[in-house]
């Protein structure tokens, strides 16, 4: 009895919790443009989702739901692989973020992409009963309740993959025992590392197998198919060049003052986190060097700037190819962004030392001795003008990075071959 009175209690607070949420974006919406997209794009979403999903004629209907942009990036080799094999099966993309959804809304490689609606057992009753999904893929760590209580009501098999789990996370703390049975329902676990394995696997959790991150192979698909910019190569101009990728102000407060005055020939691509004018007129105050904008360039003249701004999105997977180092932002304060799409290239990369431990490739890659988590100005010069002006060591910090990338790939290959076998098969 104190069981399910306890189950009662934690979902009647998980329900709240959602509500106040909720309550919290739209008060947000009114000042927060991230805010207002998440409200509007939610409006009349279950009506709209019927409006597109509601006459398929009994088309078999696959589902993934990824978190926000870097979720999407472990998501897109599996879908894409999917769509390959299983060309049969419409595909249908869900994002919580805007900062997801919004810039892959026009996605081809699915057929419907929409916001997930609320978590709340009514919107997940009818989301399902418009979707009506064969099979159904979560990534890494997007766990809401009620869908995923409903999903296996309902008997819908469900995938994880790309997950990882700590000790620290809630559901694996005394308060979250009730949330565990979640995972115990799942279909099919696809874990990142031998730690996670083991802390399901102590829950009693057994449909775990280790497959790594889906991102690896998304990384080597951008290198396969990476786009030429002949502009960036007259910029380049073979000289080494820096790119600051995804940067956010504490990223560019380090940066700019040390290649001021850096006194070495080197040239610099940044690439904001967000496209912002102000953070443009920033860079072009603070920088005391020649710098220009990518939509303002002169062919003819881009040889002759020190800094090139990357004033648009879409352009910087593909743009590391260019560059002999990356500086990654967000680890100082936000949370890193994507370390493997420069490390792909070979690129040995820096990152601030603050907000980089969640991220398992960056710990992985320091361990391998292919990045180098930043203190300050001071203790980046160090270690940038070690591998610059020892172009043996560079050489060898550039191998263990590219050999990373290679060590740990097929994940994506692992779980189809696991849906190949035991679910499509079967349907």
């Amino acid at each position: 009895m104190n069981e399910i009175v306890n189950y009662q209690v934690n979902l009647l607070f998980y329900n709240l919790s959602i509500w106040f949420y909720y309550l919290g974006i739209s008060i947000f919406a009114l000042f927060n443009s991230k805010a207002k997209q998440w409200k509007q794009g939610r409006r009349n979403i279950l009506q709209k989702l019927a409006q597109k999903l509601g006459n398929r004629e009994g088309q078999k209907l696959v589902w993934f739901h990824v978190a926000s942009l870097g979720e999407f990036e472990q998501a897109r080799p599996v879908i894409e692989g999917f769509r390959a094999r299983f060309p049969n099966y419409q595909i249908l993309l869900t994002f919580f973020s805007p900062s997801g959804y919004e810039i892959q809304k026009e996605y081809e490689q699915t057929d419907f992409i929409f916001y997930l609606p609320l978590d709340t057992k009514k919107n997940a009753r009818q989301f399902l009963e418009i979707t009506k999904p064969d099979l159904v893929f979560w990534v890494k760590y997007e766990f809401w309740y009620h869908y995923l209580n409903q999903l296996q009501k309902q008997r819908i098999p469900v995938i994880l993959f790309s997950a990882i789990f700590r000790p620290k996370h809630w559901f694996f703390k005394k308060r979250g025992k009730w949330f565990l049975q979640i995972f115990k329902e799942l279909e099919h676990i696809f874990v990142q590392n031998e730690e996670s394995k083991n802390l399901l696997h102590q829950k009693n959790i057994k449909q775990v197998s280790i497959a790594g991150d889906t991102r690896f192979d998304r990384v080597l698909d951008i290198l396969k198919k990476k786009k030429e910019f002949p502009i960036i190569e007259r910029f380049k101009n073979q000289t080494k060049t820096l790119i600051l990728g995804s940067a956010w102000q504490e990223d560019l407060q380090l940066i700019i003052p040390f290649f001021r005055q850096f006194s070495e020939n080197l040239k610099l691509i940044i690439a904001p986190h967000e496209l912002k004018e102000s953070t443009y007129e920033w860079i072009e105050k603070n920088s005391h060097r020649k710098t220009l904008r990518y939509s303002q360039v002169d062919e003819n003249e881009i040889s002759n700037y020190d800094i090139l701004i990357i004033d648009n999105i879409g352009m910087l997977s593909s743009l590391y190819q260019y560059g002999d180092f990356a500086f990654i932002g967000g680890g100082f304060q936000y949370g890193l962004h994507n370390i493997l799409e420069p490390a792909v290239f070979g690129l040995p990369i820096f990152f601030g030392n603050k907000k980089y431990n969640k991220f398992n490739e960056a710990i992985l890659l320091i361990a391998e001795g292919g990045a180098f988590p930043i203190q300050d100005q001071t203790d980046f010069l160090k270690k940038f003008n070690h591998l610059f002006l020892n172009p043996t060591e560079y050489q060898s910090v550039s191998q263990k990075v590219a050999n990373f990338i290679l060590e740990n790939k097929g994940a994506t290959e692992k779980i189809l071959e696991l849906v190949s076998n035991r679910f499509i098969s079967q349907r």
